[in-house]
């Protein structure tokens, strides 16, 4: 029974979010050649019998406990950083993947103050001699590009001005808008839609968010399933923490990808210092029935598990 305990102890440390390297220590550590076999064999999830009759470690488990061990050391660079610095190399990382992720750039071009998506701007320039806007331009080639290049633009006002019937008549843009998206172009080329979006302040976006919902009974987000770029832009700018609790609890799972892994140390180490997390966890454990800790400690391992629920306890 202590055998079988220990096992599975062992098989929760290899999986996961992060490594718990206490209990390979303290476990594997211990164990003789023959424990070792015996764990190899009773765990066909992560070796596999060779037909030269020994048991071989399954090679895309190996790659991802590698991704694993440097978990850590990722979040811990990340949260180390100028947020400004941050911001920029998580931009061009995003940009330069085979399909480039415009969750990413929405996500910073959307929920940073005009200030910091501004420095994001400037550091992207040190770094990379480049400027976000070209770099966007250059790697995206599809119809989305003209709005995310106008968003990263962005330098929105943010005081308490609500001009509220224009509002109202910018929410009637976007129901027409939808209706005809199918019948002449779609959506993300619609060159009032792209003005709205990317030079309202969020105020006024959150109430055309607002007055669509009188005008349709439907939520903006909600009409936009057809188009992934368009609904994550209005969830990011009018309710961001329902659009990260969303993006956790999907992320804080035994069974997902390696890019919604890393998306968890991503909104966690660049919502740290932001007035958000609290709101996300809220908004969270409100959705889920459970606290965002709860989760961590569920599926997170190791120094990784403490380092993220460390972060997150600084909004209690």
């Amino acid at each position: 029974m202590a055998e079988a305990n220990s096992y599975a102890a062992l098989t929760k440390a290899f999986s996961g979010l992060g490594v718990d390297e206490n209990l390979f220590i303290s476990t594997l550590g211990k164990w003789n050649r023959h424990q070792r076999e015996s764990y190899r064999v009773s765990t066909p999830g992560f070796f596999r019998e060779d037909k030269r009759q020994f048991q071989r470690w399954d090679d895309q488990h190996i790659l991802q406990l590698r991704q694993e061990f440097l978990r850590l050391k990722d979040a811990v660079v990340l949260y180390t950083m100028h947020p400004w610095e941050r911001d920029a190399r998580l931009f061009k990382e995003a940009l330069l993947l085979q399909v480039p992720k415009h969750d990413v750039l929405i996500e910073i071009a959307c929920t940073r103050s005009s200030e910091d998506l501004l420095g994001a701007r400037k550091a992207y320039h040190s770094l990379f001699e480049h400027s976000i806007e070209e770099d966007i331009a250059f790697h995206i080639r599809s119809p989305e590009r003209k709005l995310l290049v106008a968003l990263v633009s962005s330098y929105r006002y943010e005081g308490p001005r609500v001009n509220d019937d224009l509002a109202k008549s910018e929410a009637k843009i976007f129901v027409n808008a939808i209706k005809n998206a199918n019948k002449k172009k779609l959506i993300d080329e619609d060159e009032e839609i792209v003005r709205i979006l990317s030079t309202r302040s969020k105020l006024h976006l959150k109430a055309i968010y607002s007055h669509y919902k009188e005008i349709t009974g439907n939520f903006l987000d909600e009409d936009l399933e057809c188009d992934l770029t368009l609904k994550q832009v209005v969830q990011c700018l009018c309710i961001p923490k329902a659009y990260f609790s969303k993006i956790l609890i999907a992320s804080l799972r035994l069974d997902v990808d390696e890019s919604a892994k890393d998306s968890v140390t991503r909104v966690i180490v660049s919502r740290a210092d932001d007035d958000d997390m609290k709101q996300i966890k809220e908004e969270f454990q409100s959705k889920y029935g459970t606290t965002l800790a709860a989760k961590i400690a569920e599926v997170a391992n190791g120094s990784y598990k403490d380092f993220l629920l460390t972060i997150i306890a600084k909004s209690d």
